[in-house]
């Protein structure tokens, strides 16, 4: 029963890496860099996931590796709406 939340948030993840292989077929830097970020933000995802598998039954470690998870998902978020603000013209 303690690997079902896990389990959940990893699952949730997914979602991430297949839009970022659906940007990763672009050939321009632009797209390889939105793939980048989706991957990362999968990649911290799952990571979250791992951390509160092993932080199973303690609550301070799980409240840590949520906060941790959430600070991560969304730095990577606003790199990503910084990154599409962009466009891919240069400057």
């Amino acid at each position: 029963m303690d690997a079902l939340v896990p389990l959940i948030v990893a699952v949730t993840g997914l979602p991430a890496l297949g839009i970022a292989a659906w940007h990763a077929r672009a050939d321009d830097a632009h797209g390889r860099g939105t793939a980048l970020r989706w991957a990362l933000i999968a990649l911290s995802i799952l990571a979250g996931a791992v951390g509160l598998y092993f932080a199973a039954g303690r609550q301070a470690a799980q409240v840590a590796v949520v906060v941790a998870m959430v600070v991560a998902v969304n730095a990577l978020a606003v790199s990503m709406v910084l990154h599409l603000r962009r466009g891919g013209t240069r400057r």
